[in-house]
């Protein structure tokens, strides 16, 4: 006997288990950069610099107050009441606010930023199986989910990054389905993000201008520039912020006309500058290797050229070019969208699989030599940082050396441990390594020793990891509310 299912039952059983493949892709991928943040969380491997400024910003926003972060405003000495608003443009993180009235903590930021990342996954997908079919797209999925620029934003504390991905990829999916309001609403959000995503806006303007959608195309460039520019002139100012704080093209010009000038009076000093260090080109090599180059392919890698142009061009913030941290993060989502597209263009039907396939391997093979194969090197003194985190009183101010402020962020007012003696009532510093911001161990060691000639007293004391209290009578600083 022969049974016939029927063609509407098969259709939506396909679609059922195409659905649930998206799902455990996307969970799992959450799941796991949730967890590798609370895994460093945990072993005393987050900093202050950046977790601890960010969480008290968010916590500011739960309390229907400005992002202040007081970590960031003394340290850098603008003052204890700093918004991080005169720092960059993101207006985006008042959205995790809510979440802080369920767990008032940097690992609810974790979670969060393991759960945005992941988000970029459905859209990346949609893309994707327009071009390549449904078993193609769950490996480019798949690729992105273990890609390296990925990991190392991941594994680097919290930061506004986690939102990029997933606005940009629905920007493009959006666009390309011919839904222009939804891709123009994502464009909104994303420059609510930072103030450097309207490069990503013009970027998508050269894409359409490079495919002669000129009337679409050159007003998208002109929008995304001229974003930049009210975001970093007007809206950082408006606060409080300078314009030029990030200035990092000193070595072109002093500000931004005249770097302008200098890069088309004289190219040659511009195009030096993109391989200069070297690191700047085994950077933009390696984020190629991970999809095979098969971008080059594709109109939609200009997307990715303005952003990684700033990034290239800059003499200074050495960060920027690198491969660590969470940079390459703004871009991964338009080199995995533009290598499925490049992909489809290469016409042959019967190696799309093969190709998606390969991407996968790719990343895969990365793994090891990025932020995951670090991800379980054992921690060292991890007890003594808790103890030493354990020894400090709640609600108190306490200087914190720069990986155990987050572990006391959610119920003490923190500051960085620094350079600057603070005199706050209560200091933890580290003497058994060099940390942040310090020139090295010696200095660190000298600090306690001067805090001890001034009158305070020692607490804990075990592997390095150092507890003082200012001397009953002395009073604290005059500092304002995290």
């Amino acid at each position: 006997m022969t049974f016939m299912i029927p063609w509407g039952t098969a259709c939506r059983r396909l679609l059922g288990r195409t659905a649930t493949a998206l799902t455990v892709i996307t969970a799992a991928a959450a799941v796991l950069y949730s967890a590798a943040g609370l895994i460093r969380l945990h072993a005393f491997r987050l900093g202050t610099y950046d977790l601890v400024i960010f969480d008290q910003a968010v916590r500011s926003y739960s309390r229907f107050g400005l992002p202040v972060s007081i970590a960031k405003g003394v340290h850098n000495d603008f003052g204890p009441d700093f918004s991080v608003l005169r720092d960059h443009w993101s207006p985006i993180l008042a959205s995790l606010a809510p979440f802080y009235w369920l767990h008032n903590g940097p690992e609810t930021l974790l979670v969060l930023q393991g759960v945005l990342l992941a988000a970029a996954i459905p859209p990346l997908w949609l893309f994707a199986r327009r071009r390549l079919g449904t078993a193609a797209a769950h490996l480019v999925a798949g690729a992105y989910a273990l890609s390296w620029p990925i990991a190392e934003a991941v594994v680097f504390d919290f930061h506004e990054v986690a939102f990029a991905p997933a606005l940009t990829a629905w920007m493009i999916e959006r666009h390309d389905a011919g839904r222009a309001r939804q891709a123009v609403l994502a464009g909104a959000l994303l420059l609510c993000v930072k103030e450097d995503m309207g490069l990503v806006i013009a970027g998508y303007g050269l894409f359409l201008v490079a495919v002669r959608r000129f009337r679409v195309g050159l007003p998208l460039v002109a929008a995304g520039l001229a974003a930049v520019m009210i975001t970093t002139r007007v809206l950082i100012p408006a606060f409080g912020g300078r314009a030029d704080y990030y200035w990092a093209y000193g070595t072109l010009g002093p500000d931004l006309s005249s770097a302008a000038v200098h890069a088309l009076t004289h190219p040659l000093d511009a195009l030096a500058l993109l391989v200069t260090p070297p690191e700047k080109v085994a950077t933009v090599a390696l984020l190629g290797v991970m999809v095979l180059f098969l971008c080059l392919l594709s109109p939609l890698t200009l997307i990715a050229v303005p952003p990684l142009a700033a990034r290239m061009l800059a003499g200074s913030f050495p960060n920027w070019w690198g491969t660590e941290y969470h940079y390459n993060a703004f871009v991964v989502v338009v080199l995995f969208c533009a290598a499925a597209d490049g992909i489809a263009r290469t016409r042959l039907v019967a190696r799309k699989t093969s190709l998606a396939t390969s991407l996968l391997l790719v990343a895969v093979a990365l793994v090891p030599f990025f932020a995951y194969g670090r991800l379980l090197t054992p921690g060292s003194r991890v007890r003594a940082a808790s103890g030493a985190a354990a020894a400090v009183p709640d609600g108190v101010l306490v200087e914190a050396a720069n990986y155990v402020g987050p572990a006391l962020t959610s119920r003490t007012r923190v500051l960085l441990w620094d350079r600057r003696p603070r005199w706050a009532p209560w200091v933890v510093a580290d003497t058994g390594r060099k940390t942040f911001p310090f020139a090295g161990v010696d200095a660190q060691r000298a600090r306690v020793t001067l805090l001890l000639h001034n009158g305070y007293q020692l607490v804990y004391d075990r592997d390095g990891y150092v507890v003082l209290r200012a001397a009953p009578g002395t009073r604290p600083p005059k500092l304002g509310h995290p």
